[in-house]
């Protein structure tokens, strides 16, 4: 009973469900912070004075965001992404599954070269339909080739949005008590890159890899049409911004200062004009803020689990219960990840939640870091490739369904969530029984 009771499970579970009920991710976090604060005897006057100290736990990974996303919208102004996306759209063709490991490759460069996001999807998929159609390529295949592109980047590589991904799985391990660095995250989360590489090929050369029909239906190609396919000087500069933030990355290793970097090379040489900076930051704000916001948040509500003190109690009982299984354990600890990440639709947002269980419970059951920073890799992606709220399922939609004819829920979420979800499981699990 005592377990039941518990204030950290309870607000964890409280948390699921009012996100899978679509209740606003930060009002979801907030009264199921609340929630556990009252349980655990804290005032909720404390309660919301502990959830804004613990905003500066991530507040560098808020910025990040911040400046990423209005770099991104400073990228997309000049057209230069578009640019690109409209002639590779052209030269695409012929062999089906060759198409498809190209769409993925170019939504990993999306991620950790040109840090674009999902903006290039509305500029190079609805045009590439018709000529989809005529090569019968099932678009659940598809989505599973954007979906991969979007997510397994951040996951195994050390560069771009990895870079904040690894950053907060090495900070929010360290801050509950076992110290590891983003290069640690990075020597062993190629595992689960490894496990999302098989998951597409499955979807590409396997389940996907019969011809699908579809009706040559007119597509909304407003966006790819606007595109020039002219190089300006503003072209040019954008290109050297884009270079100063990869040398950025590497020299300083602060994707903050490499996104910074990148503008200012962007202001100074024009390719934004000084009267539109404020809309760029506008753009980025609007891109990513929400995102920035719910992780200042989440760092405050795992500042509240904490000053519960119930933390200990749940991971004792949970220890009693998983009978010191460690396979049970890396198992259950996979799925609240899951449930956790569906709901909030964002990995990254995940990670401060779970860690504030993840980290003792996997020490008192003996895992290594190495194992743990699996763990609490997987746990955190898991959810996102099947999330409805997930800008990695909505972004391939939003080009697969230029025409109407791509359900997001079946033809995206269901298959990613199989070919991807799963496959990260079992690596998860198996493999933190031997590192």
């Amino acid at each position: 009973m005592a377990l039941l009771t518990n204030p950290v499970l309870v607000s964890v579970i409280v948390l699921c469900v009012l996100c899978l009920l679509k209740l606003n991710v930060l009002m979801s976090l907030i009264i199921a912070a609340m929630t556990g604060a009252i349980l655990g005897g804290i005032s909720i006057t404390d309660a919301m004075g502990l959830l804004c100290d613990g905003f500066s736990g991530n507040a560098n990974t808020a910025l990040s965001y911040v400046l990423l996303g209005t770099f991104a919208t400073a990228i997309a102004s000049t057209g230069l992404a578009d640019m690109l996306s409209k002639k590779l759209s052209k030269i695409m063709g012929g062999k089906g599954k060759l198409m498809l490991v190209i769409l993925a490759g170019i939504a990993c460069l999306s991620q950790n070269l040109i840090p674009v996001h999902i903006a290039f999807i509305p500029i190079l998929i609805p045009p590439m339909l018709s000529l989809m159609n005529e090569m019968k390529i099932d678009r659940r295949a598809a989505a599973c080739s954007l979906a991969f592109g979007l997510k397994a980047p951040y996951i195994a590589i050390p560069f771009g949005f990895g870079t904040i991904f690894m950053g907060i799985i090495a900070d929010n391990m360290t801050a509950n008590g076992m110290p590891v660095t983003a290069g640690d995250v990075a020597k062993w989360n190629w595992i689960l890159g490894l496990a999302m590489l098989i998951g597409l090929m499955l979807a590409i050369f396997v389940t996907y890899r019969k011809p699908r029909e579809y009706k040559n239906l007119a597509a909304d190609t407003t966006a790819s049409d606007a595109v020039s396919d002219h190089m300006t000087a503003a072209h040019w500069v954008t290109i050297v911004a884009i270079f100063a933030v990869v040398v950025a990355q590497v020299k300083l290793d602060n994707l903050s200062l490499a996104a910074l970097i990148g503008l200012l090379v962007m202001f100074i040489g024009q390719a934004v004009k000084w009267n539109k900076i404020d809309e760029q930051f506008a753009g980025g704000i609007k891109i990513m803020g929400m995102i920035a916001i719910v992780m200042l948040v989440a760092g405050g509500y795992a500042g509240v689990m904490k000053a519960t003190g119930a933390v200990d109690e749940l991971v004792e009982a949970a220890i009693s219960v998983m009978g010191g299984n460690k396979v049970i354990a890396a198992t259950v600890i996979t799925l609240i990840g899951l449930l956790v990440t569906m709901g909030i639709g964002s990995s990254f947002s995940t990670i401060p939640v779970v860690a504030v269980l993840y980290v003792p419970l996997c020490s008192r059951m003996g895992f290594s870091p190495a194992a743990t920073i699996l763990l609490m890799s997987a746990a955190a992606a898991l959810g996102d490739a099947g999330s409805p709220a997930s800008d990695t399922t909505l972004g391939p939609t939003s080009g697969l369904n230029a025409d109407g004819q791509h359900e997001h829920i079946w033809d995206t979420c269901v298959p990613t969530f199989i070919h991807f979800n799963i496959p990260l499981m079992i690596a998860a699990i198996v493999f933190s029984q031997f590192i």
